[in-house]
């Protein structure tokens, strides 16, 4: 069972590391791992038909790896209830609670889906990935050492080609060009 939830840690690790903006795209129950899933993905849209669970705690086996997650992305006494209860939420409660960024109706989930990647993936894909890998350590700091790292993740980035490129084309008024 260790090895087992060791993987489930290394995908979630994964899904956090790769440089790519990683969407969920929930259209059923996500419930214990699956709704870790949708919590560590950078993004989730969700179908209203959508339900979102850890039904560890109104069992004989809490949810322990999958609120790591959970918890990072509802807050402390959301996450307390949803682990407790083991209650099923509906897409527009997660969409309320921080889970989900969009719940949308059923035949408009691949829409969506395809317009949030189309939205998230433009632009540079060095910047974008910086971004990520910035984005998720400075989570992790305090307030005061999360503004010395994004200060120092900025300058430096401000004198790569994309940002000069961004900068360039923002002045110019023109659609900007990525050579990455």
């Amino acid at each position: 069972m260790r090895e087992l939830l060791d993987t489930c840690v290394e995908l979630m690790d994964l899904i956090q590391s790769v440089p790519q903006p990683v969407i969920a795209r929930v259209h059923g129950l996500a419930t214990a791992a699956g709704c870790q899933l949708v919590a560590t993905c950078d993004l989730a849209v969700a179908a209203h038909s959508a339900g979102f669970a850890a039904p560890g705690g109104k069992g004989g086996w809490f949810c322990h790896t999958p609120m790591v997650a959970i918890a990072r992305n509802i807050g402390r006494k959301r996450a307390a209830e949803l682990a407790y209860t083991g209650d099923v939420i509906t897409a527009a409660q997660a969409l309320d609670w921080g889970l989900v960024n969009r719940a949308v109706p059923d035949q408009d989930l691949d829409k969506e889906v395809r317009g949030l990647l189309t939205r998230a993936t433009r632009g540079s894909r060095a910047s974008k990935a910086t971004g990520k890998r910035t984005l998720y350590e400075q989570l992790s700091l305090p307030q005061a050492d999360a503004y010395r790292l994004a200060a120092r993740v900025m300058a430096e980035t401000s004198q790569t080609p994309a940002a000069r490129e961004g900068m360039a084309a923002f002045l110019g008024k023109r659609q900007p060009t990525w050579n990455d």
